[in-house]
Parts: C-alpha cells; structure tokens; sequence
C-alpha cells in the first residue's frame, strides 16, 4: 500500500516501506499540469506501475483546504 501525505510544497511518499518526497516541480513536470490541479490517482500513477485505484480522485487543492 502506498501512503501519500501532500502539503503545498510537495507529496510525502511511503512505497513498499521506503520513505521519499516529490517536490511540488517534479509532480507537475511529470503530470504536465499544474500542481493544484493534479489528482491523488494522477500522482500514484506516477509511483506504482498499476497502482489500485478506488474511489474519486481528488485535486491536490481540494485535499489541502
């Protein structure tokens, strides 16, 4: 199970137990949007080869307010 925790800055990252970060920059250079408007499914996407989605998705700016 990957855990995602966003903040303004970036995306903290828990994958297969290792710990990392995706600054703000890279999410939207990866995903080709800009960071408010990308999804959670978008960036799990972007970590996991085929990652189990469920539920909505929801915008990065809709989870920080």
């Amino acid at each position: 199970m990957t855990v995602l925790s966003f903040d303004e800055h970036g995306v903290d990252v828990v994958y297969e137990g290792t710990e990392f970060r995706l600054e703000k920059a890279l999410v939207e250079e990866a995903i080709g949007k800009n960071y408010p408007d990308v999804t959670d499914h978008e960036v799990l996407k972007i970590i996991e080869e085929d990652p189990a989605l469920s539920g909505e998705p929801q915008r990065i700016d809709d989870i920080l307010t």
